[in-house]
Order: structure tokens, then sequence, then C-alpha cells
């Protein structure tokens, strides 16, 4: 069993680190509202600090799940990151989707400290953070990921190093523009099937078992055919990703016209205030045209 810190525990973040700690590892949090945090050890036990450098302080595993790149910044590099804190050869493992250019400029500011990092970001969701079954695509030093591999698996079924810093992000990346062509798609479907007078349950039972199949199709085409978006990942983080997506497409040449249209739709919904819906509510904009759209 090993000792680990855990920073950031929003809804990923928290049930992960409770997967750690039901595995029988020492765990010592820390959140930025400090509340949340008491409840998580209240709930799971462990520890509670008062800083990032605190919570790393003695620990061989440091685990981030945070909302940014800067955010990520501060928790490491900051007055009271957890670089500070960190002894030599103890690896940090950020779970943020984040840019790649920070991954790299992280990886390089530990390096220096004579520390190992990770960008380890995830895919799955709070569904898939709560029973223990993400995927996770990392990019660091081989030796580095083997160390941490087995932590992960805690809360992760499949665990994968995709190359050297930054190239977790990449991976990410993809994850993601290919999440936003499908979800468009099957907004498209249903709304299509519900015109045309089908039995949109039905349909969805048909197509899910051919090559149309998806995670989506299974798990959000019922919803979306409810009109239900008030769970899942909110399109306003869809769009901080998308967003960074588009930025490092540009810079490698890269052509993503669907991408960008979709990225649009979403920009359309946060427009109607529906920022905190789940993505899969792009079907509101083929169902509840807007005038102003």
């Amino acid at each position: 069993m090993a000792r680990v810190a855990w920073i950031g525990l929003g809804v990923m973040g928290w049930p992960m680190a409770g997967h750690l700690a039901k595995a029988g590892h020492e765990v010592t949090v820390f959140n930025r509202t400090r509340e949340k945090a008491e409840r998580w050890v209240a709930e799971y036990g462990g520890a509670l600090a008062a800083t990032p450098a605190q919570a790393a302080n003695g620990v061989e595993f440091v685990f981030a799940c945070v909302g940014a790149d800067d955010d990520l910044r501060e928790v490491t590099i900051g007055g009271h990151g957890a670089f500070r804190g960190m002894d030599a050869g103890a690896v940090f493992v950020d779970h943020t989707t984040a840019s790649a250019d920070v991954a790299r400029e992280l990886a390089a500011h530990a390096s220096r400290r004579g520390l190992h990092f990770i960008d380890a970001p995830v895919s799955g969701g709070q569904q898939g953070a709560e029973n223990g079954v993400l995927t996770i695509m990392c990019g660091g030093e081989e030796a580095a990921c083997a160390r941490a591999g087995p932590l992960m698996r805690t809360y992760a079924r499949q665990v994968r190093r995709m190359g050297p810093a930054g190239a977790g992000q990449l991976t990410k990346m993809v994850n993601q523009i290919c999440i936003a062509g499908l979800i468009q798609a099957l907004a498209e479907g249903i709304h299509f099937a519900k015109r045309a007078g089908l039995d949109v349950e039905a349909v969805l039972e048909v197509i899910s078992k051919g090559a149309a199949q998806s995670w989506q199709m299974e798990n959000r085409g019922p919803t979306m055919n409810r009109g239900e978006f008030d769970f899942g990942f909110a399109i306003d983080w869809m769009r901080k990703d998308l967003a960074i997506c588009l930025r490092e497409a540009r810079r490698a040449g890269a052509s993503l016209p669907v991408t960008a249209l979709v990225d649009q739709f979403y920009a359309q919904l946060q427009a109607r205030g529906a920022g905190r819906q789940d993505t899969s509510a792009l079907i509101r904009l083929l169902e509840e045209p807007f005038a102003e759209d």
C-alpha cells in the first residue's frame, strides 16, 4: 500500500480518490473548498491538508484532477503548489483534461526538481469514475507510468502509456474530437426517427447491435429521446476541451471542420443558458429551434 495525495475533489476526483482509499492506500486530500474535503475524509478516512504542498509532503504519488491549465499550474508550481512539498523521485499524476503545452511545461519543471510528471487524462465520465472503469491515456516516462499504473487501475479498466509528456493530452483530444461528431450524429438520427414517426426506443435498440453502436448511443440515446440533460459532462467543459483541440489542430495543420461546427452548436446552447447541461443536449437545437439561432 502506498502513501498518496489527491488534489481536487470534483465529480471525477471524489470517486477516483475514494477508490484509492477503498483499496487500502493512505490518502491525504486537498480541495479548494475545504468543506468538501472534510466530507470526503468523513466518508473515506485519510487525512486533510491545508495546501497542495502539505498534501504532497512525504508521499510517493500525488494525483490531481482540477479544472484547466491555470488551475493545474496553481496546484503544482504555485506558491503552495505540490512540487514544493514532493520528495525527489515522487510521481505527480495529472488527470485534468488540459493542453499538451502545460503537460510538457510541468514535466520540465518536475524534471528539474528530480520529480516525475505524467499527464493522464481520463475518459468515461462521472459514471466511469464512480464504477472504477475509466480509460486513462498517459504521457510521460515509461518507468514512472509503470510505477503509477497499479494505483490508477483501482479506478480504471484501461491504462496505457501513449508516449512522452503531452501524448496523453493529445490522445484525449482525439477522444473529444470523436465524441463531438458522434453526439451530433446521434442527435440528428434521433431527430429524424421522431419526424419519420418511428419508435425511437426500438430504433436505438436495433441499431445499437449493429455498425452504428457506440457508448454514446447506448448511454445517451435513451436520455436524449426523453429530453433529459441535467447530468453528465457539462457543455461548458466540452467547449473548454474543444477549444484545446482546435488550438492544437491549427498548430499541427490539421483540418477539423465537423469539430469546429459542433463547437459552434455548443456555443448556441451556452447562449441559451444550457452550459451546465450534458453534452447530449445538442439535440435541443434540432427540436427547439430559436429564431435568433
